[in-house]
Parts: C-alpha cells; structure tokens; sequence
C-alpha cells in the first residue's frame, strides 16, 4: 500500500513541477478509493485506477495585462490673473504667462513651443480643438496641420476668413507619450483630464479676453474638456446641440480631422449643419447656396 501510493505522490509532484496545479479524479477512481477503505480492492488495483482517472487540468493562461497609459502628476491648475488694459495688452501678458509656465515647459520638446491662440480679438466665434499636433507645436499656433487647413475651408465656407475668427486649443502644449521632453519625440496620445484640467485656465482667461458671441467645441476631447468626461460616451449624443461653457453658447461638433478620415457627401454634411447653427446664432448672412452644401 505504502510503495503505490509514493508511485502516486511522485506523480502528482512531477505534474506539478509542469506547471499543473490540480488534477481531475472521475467517479469511477473516487468510488476505487472508497473500495479499498472498505477493504474490497487491493491497494495496487486503487493505485492503478486512481492514475488512469486522473486527468492533468492545465492551468488556466495568465491574464495579459493591457498597456496603461500613466497619467503624469500635475500641480493644481495655474491661476491666470489678467491685468487691466486693452485686449491686445492683455493678450500679450496671456501669452507671455503661458510660455512661461514651468509645467508647460517641460512638456515641450527641445525647438518646439508652447501653443497660444490665435485670430481676431474681437471674434464673435471662438473655436477650439483639443490639442496641438506636431505641426502645431512647430509652428506655436492652433490649426495649422492638415486639420487645420480643412478647417480654413470650412470657415470659408462660413463666408469669413481665418482672420475673422479666434482658434483655440484646450491644451497649450503636444501630448507627447514620452515625459519629460529631453527623453525626446514618440508617439502621440490624447490629452487627459488632467492635462486638460491644467491648462483651462489659460483658455478661459482667451474667452475673457476676446468675449465671443459663441464657442465651438471640435471634437470630442475638446467636448469632455469643457464640459467634463461624463457629459457623455460618444459624440453622437451631443454633436449639433446647444451647451454652456463659461456663461457662453457652446456648440458641439466633429473635429476636422474626422473629415478627413470620412470624406462622404454625408459626413461633411453633418458638421455642415453644425456649422450653419453657429452661423444663425451670430447673426452671419446664409445664402440658399450655402444652405444647400453637400446635399
């Protein structure tokens, strides 16, 4: 009895020493073991069925941990106080408070700058993207990739210019997914909330400036960031709707990009009718030609 149940523990060892933490024993081998307390079966014939019964149950696979984006730990957001003066004084000390801020710095890469808005300081439209991109970040000013091109289009289809308008971002450094930027330039990533949260303030303190009848927000980034990640899941749920962000009408649509990516007659019609409600709201003119865009 002694030497088949060792013959059986070695077994179980050795199953172990591969990787197999349990084994399953059938009906048929539980009801052998009870056999032998019984005394009806010999040792070596329980022994026997035991092993046969026994089936290696591999271990379940180890759960593959999906990558995760670290968040870098920010300080509370700055207080951006303005002085008193004229909008392009003012805008100037803005500007100047943002391209020196230490954590924005830090942020951008070696010949690369801080993004300010841009346009007209007395726009009645005020838009805003999300972030900078790499031509933006070149260049230190919103909309001025592939983006931002399409973009110009589309406000002259509005029947205004670029320099009619105010352009924004929400962030006013690149996402960048290596930190700090001496580690050098890979990848691209999303702003955070945190990272949006951060650099509010300066975006805020352009809306006081220029005093917009109205904002667009462009896309979805840029939508959580003024009204907050649980505003909704998808953009669907808030595209071509009227909402609020700093006492001020905000309209919700695609960014430009999403254009470029679906260049259906349906989807430019879309942000098109997004586009002609922010044109009614600022009192511009409308032709029936202008109405009838990618019909």
């Amino acid at each position: 009895m002694r030497t088949a149940l060792n013959a059986l523990t070695d077994e179980l060892r050795r199953l172990k020493t591969t990787g197999i933490k349990s084994v399953s024993v059938s009906e048929a081998g539980l009801l052998a073991l009870r056999a032998v307390i019984r005394g009806r079966q010999s040792s070596s014939a329980v022994v026997g069925n035991l092993a046969s019964a026994a089936r290696p149950i591999a271990a379940p696979p180890m759960p593959v941990a999906k990558p995760k984006v670290v968040e870098p730990k920010l300080p509370p957001p700055p207080v951006v106080t303005l002085p008193a003066g004229d909008k392009a004084g003012r805008w100037a000390a803005l500007v100047a408070a943002a391209q020196g801020d230490p954590v924005a710095l830090a942020h951008v890469p070696p010949g690369k700058k801080i993004v300010c808005g841009t346009g007209d300081l007395d726009a009645r439209i005020l838009l805003i993207g999300d972030a900078p991109g790499l031509e933006e970040e070149t260049e230190g000013e919103p909309f001025v990739g592939p983006s931002g091109q399409l973009l110009t289009k589309m406000i002259g289809a509005m029947g205004l210019k670029r320099s009619e308008v105010y352009l924004a971002s929400l962030m006013t450094w690149r996402p960048d997914a290596t930190v700090p930027a001496a580690a050098g330039q890979i990848g691209h990533r999303g702003p955070t909330d945190e990272e949006m949260r951060y650099c509010l303030p300066y975006l805020r303190a352009q809306i006081e400036i220029v005093q917009p009848t109205l904002l667009v927000a462009l896309g979805s980034s840029a939508a959580q960031g003024l009204l907050g990640s649980s505003a909704f899941k998808a953009l669907g749920e808030v595209r071509g709707e009227w909402r609020e962000f700093a006492g001020r009408p905000l309209m919700v649509t695609y960014h430009p990009s999403y254009i470029l990516r679906n260049q259906s007659n349906r989807s430019k019609r879309m942000i098109w009718e997004d586009l002609l409600k922010v044109m009614e709201r600022a009192a511009l003119p409308i032709s029936e030609k202008q109405r009838a865009f990618f019909l």
